[in-house]
């Protein structure tokens, strides 16, 4: 039987893990500006840390978990989505405690688990960046978050993203509006998909998520939740936009949005590109001003998002945007004759140690196939190492793309390489 890795998985090879290197990187970078730590939660939790917080009647819960009874008979599900895990440490290690410095702010990069049909982007075990910070009301909280998103995807280059932005209002706003749909969707129910028909039962807000094209005619008249904000809220929104316009952060109000997730309260946003013509969310997130209450913590104010990094990296890939990936290599050592092989090894060991990349050959190959070996490698420097070097303690150091040549002791390159490799 040939082996294989399982359906809607990937393996990431070094050239593409560069790139996905690069991304992580700029976006820890980032994150450091706003004064966010990382964390990092495990990879499966209790299945009642995802089911009771995602929601029961998600979705995620109900079709895409991946979930399974352990060795003990504990219930367990891979972490499908990042904040409810956040969550839970948050509470857990009691950052909410008076001592501990508020907002809580912090980012997490990790793998995801669901179990849905492999697209695009779309994948069974994908990767997600994502941020969360507790402890302010503040709707500067919020506008700050959505303007940090919006740094990475200027420093990454991407090009063409609208912010798609909502509001649930408070609880009290959210259950006017709820009643309203509900009113309104009840006289269609025979002309929507059957998973909105349920949803109209279980959670109906989520009927104007759908993508099924029946749904989207349906919803196409129905009432917007702008118009059931009370005061609280109205005030609150407001003060999003606003700040928002103050950052010149552009955005349009999408009212049929409300994000797939039960803990949403207040701002949601979304931001969205062009591929191919087709629109793809590429980052997402809003306030959840409940969620450590229900996680057994006190009650604490949150705001955060999440991005897939599939997604992005095929974003950039279809824009064109070609990532400044280092992958050059200080220097190559073309080693002649099994007699240098030990002082190959010290001499590429000890230019390691000073600091530089370096690469030597193993293979007892031809001259000319390690000089092709530089060449892919985009050495910039290459050092011929045979036994006529080794005896007379002088080495030849060739620029890779000028040719030009310097002549040196073999003592120089292993203490003084950064010496050399200046002046060549």
């Amino acid at each position: 039987m040939k082996l294989q890795k399982p359906k809607g998985t990937q393996d990431i090879l070094p050239v593409e893990a560069a790139k996905w290197q690069y991304v992580e990187n700029v976006a820890r970078e980032t994150f450091k500006k706003y004064n966010y730590g990382e964390i990092r939660t495990p990879m499966f939790e209790h299945y009642e840390v995802i089911s009771r917080s995602v929601g029961d009647t998600t979705d995620i819960v109900t079709k895409e978990m991946y979930d399974f009874y352990d060795k003990g008979e504990r219930h367990i599900t891979l972490r499908p989505e990042g904040t409810a895990p956040v969550v839970r440490s948050y509470v857990e290690n009691k950052l909410f405690a008076p001592e501990v410095q508020k907002p809580v702010k912090m980012y997490y990069i990790g793998s995801m688990f669901r179990y849905e049909r492999p697209q695009a982007g779309r994948l069974r075990e994908f990767h997600q960046i994502g941020v969360e910070a507790f402890g302010s009301k503040n709707p500067a909280t919020d506008v700050e978050t959505i303007a940090m998103a919006y740094q990475l995807f200027n420093e990454l280059g991407i090009k063409d993203i609208v912010l798609h932005l909502n509001t649930l209002g408070n609880p009290k706003s959210r259950k006017n509006y709820r009643q309203a749909l509900i009113d309104y969707l009840t006289p269609l129910r025979e002309t929507l998909s059957k998973d909105s028909q349920r949803r109209l039962d279980e959670n109906p807000l989520r009927v104007l998520d759908s993508k099924e094209k029946e749904d989207k005619i349906a919803v196409a008249n129905a009432p917007s939740i702008l118009d059931y904000l009370d005061e609280e809220s109205q005030t609150y929104f407001d003060a999003v936009r606003e700040m928002l316009e103050d950052l010149n952060i552009p955005y349009v109000i999408d009212t049929n949005m409300v994000r797939g997730l039960d803990y949403y309260n207040h701002t949601i946003f979304e931001f969205i590109t062009k591929v191919d013509k087709s629109e793809l969310t590429i980052c997402a997130g809003g306030r959840y001003d409940g969620l450590v209450d229900y996680f057994g913590g006190p009650e604490t104010p949150g705001f955060g998002f999440g991005l897939g990094l599939e997604r992005l990296l095929l974003i950039l890939e279809k824009q064109g945007i070609a990532l400044p990936v280092e992958t050059n290599l200080d220097v190559y050592i073309a080693v002649l004759g099994e007699g240098v092989n030990r002082k190959a090894l010290q001499l590429v060991q000890a230019i390691r140690n000073q600091g530089f990349s370096a690469e030597r050959d193993y293979l007892n190959r031809k001259l000319k196939a390690q000089f092709k070996s530089a060449d892919i490698l985009k050495a910039r420097t290459i050092v011929t190492l045979g036994e006529s070097e080794v005896e007379s303690g002088q080495v030849t150091l060739k620029n890779n793309t000028t040719r030009e040549e310097l002549t040196t002791t073999l003592d120089e390159l292993m203490t003084d390489f950064n010496s050399i490799f200046a002046k060549i």
